[in-house]
């Protein structure tokens, strides 16, 4: 028998806010699909390649893809990320190489996969909390800079009270933003040249970004998550926030 992850306290938590959407029902094969997705996230095997234990391979993935299109797995994300702390928020980006297997989608958009020097990749742009807990995340073209996703970050945030960030997110127009909301920033500014004030920027509070490069460490010990295999933008970004749902369940149970 394959490995588990789950045990019957989180199990039941997972169910009880599946259920709690209306859009699945309480079926006894549920917890063992849910386990196959679970397989596939950490050993990134093809879904062909998925244990018998598990059910048929191809039932477990059309579930996945189904729950995916319903949106099921990022809500399940965001209804565990109710308990974030919003004091600090800590954002950043990470990138992800794509498998060449998840390039040809028959689709009409790049479906957050671009190209660059380094190859197909995507990038995760990532805001947690004071604990350094995911609470919200967007998907990108690996070349994107950080900056081009941060006032989105900032307005999917329930409350901005300190925002922190590296200098890649280095913008008067983003300071200005956070302020507008009421909120402050501790963004370090790059040298260009010029003298720069470091007094400005409270070093005590930066050294604590760590939180989010953590979080990154944290799902990329999954192999769905530390390169991309899946065609789709919203497949993975369902296997994404399966990997946070998963960093927030000890926190219930």
């Amino acid at each position: 028998m394959p490995r588990l992850m789950l045990t019957d306290k989180r199990w039941q938590k997972l169910l009880q806010l599946m259920k709690s959407t209306g859009r699945i029902y309480n079926k006894p094969e549920h917890r063992m699909t849910f386990e196959g997705i679970l397989f596939r996230l950490r050993t990134g095997i093809p879904w062909r390649d998925l244990p018998t234990e598990f059910g048929s391979w191809s039932a477990v993935y059309r579930r996945f893809n189904l729950w995916s299109k319903k949106g099921l797995l990022n809500m399940l994300f965001n209804e565990l990320a109710k308990l974030s702390d919003y004091d600090w928020v800590f954002a950043d980006g990470s990138i992800v190489k794509a498998h060449q297997h998840s390039t040809g989608a028959a689709t009409a958009d790049n479906e957050c996969i671009g190209k660059s020097r380094g190859g197909n990749s995507t990038k995760i742009h990532l805001a947690v909390d004071s604990g350094g807990l995911p609470i919200y995340f967007e998907l990108s073209e690996g070349q994107r800079h950080d900056i081009a996703r941060a006032q989105s970050l900032v307005d999917h945030l329930k409350e901005v009270n300190i925002f922190v960030g590296d200098k890649g997110y280095d913008s008067d127009a983003l300071r200005k933003y956070i302020e507008a909301k009421g909120g402050a920033s501790v963004i370090p500014k790059r040298n260009y040249g010029q003298d720069i004030d470091k007094d400005s920027v409270d070093w005590c509070l930066y050294k604590y970004r760590h939180l989010v490069e953590n979080a990154f460490a944290r799902i990329k010990h999954y192999r769905s998550i530390s390169t991309r295999y899946e065609k789709l933008a919203r497949n993975y970004a369902s296997m994404v926030s399966l990997a946070f749902s998963m960093m927030w369940l000890p926190m219930y149970c």
